[in-house]
């Protein structure tokens, strides 16, 4: 009870700021709340110093770590199997192709211009998958800091707005069907919020497409690429932790021998989970409508963790640092687009 009497100041404070980040997102989805909430979090970080919150402090921090993971849990309920597999699956050529080419081109990009590694995965991460979904789920991981995490996200939101602003105008350039566009904006746009609002402009622009739920099924199909990457990078991470504790030690590994349970992340357990029981309760016949809240407290939750993670950023140290991290973004994004593209015109659909 007392540690819950420590936190919850602080959670007050974090929901205090995401409530208007929230409904500023709901106006301006081309930009999505998180940002908002990031970017208030971080100006109020300027006159609010850490060292003056006293135990408002662990409350922030218990937002930015536990509430970022529980919002990740709840992102299950969101996704329903078997829809996936029966409408996405012709995309999944095209979302593999995208996934493997940004995390190659971010590993290389890592190495040739020496980021820091917890930067570049998560750049690496948000924009093959899902941006800022996908950024909090990696975080915990790998252990990433609140700066590098604020980092990667306005990475990305950089370049969700400028694919939500051009791509609409881009694919009718390129003669793009309906289908077509709809499965570019969902592999080639990063954050969910931004492939809703490249695909509306497009429906836009085309009276009596649907591009829309097709971009939307294709979104949904690239986020449970968040399981085995984020698996694969537990494993990483316990196994680089065995090799520092044989280092430091006289051959006494950290875990005792590698074990697949205690690097597999909890929360990514629990979020396969909630999406198996959507699957099952609407496959039983169940209201898909039922689990609309649990997504929208998703949502809600990360606009939370977003104004946790803005208010224990360093703004002046982001902005010294943000140069290779937005050379990164920018390539990967564009390599993302041209794969989405050559694939498809592979494939035969463009």
């Amino acid at each position: 009870m007392a540690n819950l009497k420590n936190v919850v100041p602080g959670i007050g404070v974090c929901a205090a700021i995401a409530v208007p980040c929230w409904f500023l997102g709901e106006a301006l989805p081309v930009v999505g709340g998180p940002v908002f909430a990031i970017l208030a979090g971080m100006a109020i970080a300027l006159l609010w110093k850490q060292p003056s919150r006293g135990t408002v402090q662990d409350g922030i921090a218990f937002t930015a770590k536990k509430v970022l993971q529980y919002a990740v849990i709840l992102l299950g309920f969101g996704l329903n199997l078997a829809q996936i597999a029966a409408v996405g699956a012709e995309s999944l050529p095209i979302i593999a192709s995208t996934i493997a080419t940004a995390l190659i081109v971010g590993y290389i990009l890592y190495k040739v211009l020496r980021m820091d590694s917890a930067i570049a995965t998560l750049i690496a991460v948000g924009s093959s998958i899902c941006g800022g979904s996908a950024i909090a789920a990696t975080a915990p991981v790998i252990k990433a800091k609140d700066e590098q995490v604020a980092q990667a996200i306005s990475v990305i939101f950089l370049f969700n707005v400028i694919a939500a602003l051009i791509f609409p105008t881009l694919g009718s350039a390129l003669g793009m069907s309906n289908e077509g566009f709809g499965l570019f904006a969902g592999t080639a746009v990063n954050d969910t919020s931004s492939v809703t609002a490249a695909a509306a402009a497009w429906d836009g622009m085309h009276p009596g497409a649907n591009a829309l739920d097709d971009a939307t099924i294709v979104k949904l199909t690239r986020t449970l690429a968040i399981i085995p990457i984020t698996l694969v990078l537990a494993i990483m991470m316990a196994r680089k932790e065995n090799a520092a504790a044989d280092n430091a030690t006289t051959g006494a590994k950290l875990l005792g021998g590698f074990s697949l349970k205690r690097a597999f992340p909890t929360f990514i357990l629990l979020f396969l989970a909630a999406s198996v029981i959507t699957t099952v309760a609407v496959a039983a016949g169940a209201d898909v409508a039922t689990f609309a809240p649990l997504k929208t407290l998703s949502r809600f939750f990360i606009v939370m963790a977003m104004a946790a993670i803005g208010l224990n950023t360093d703004l002046a140290k982001l902005v010294r640092s943000g140069a290779k991290p937005i050379l990164m973004g920018l390539i990967c994004w564009a390599c993302i687009a041209a794969a989405s593209l050559a694939m498809q015109h592979t494939l035969g659909l463009w």
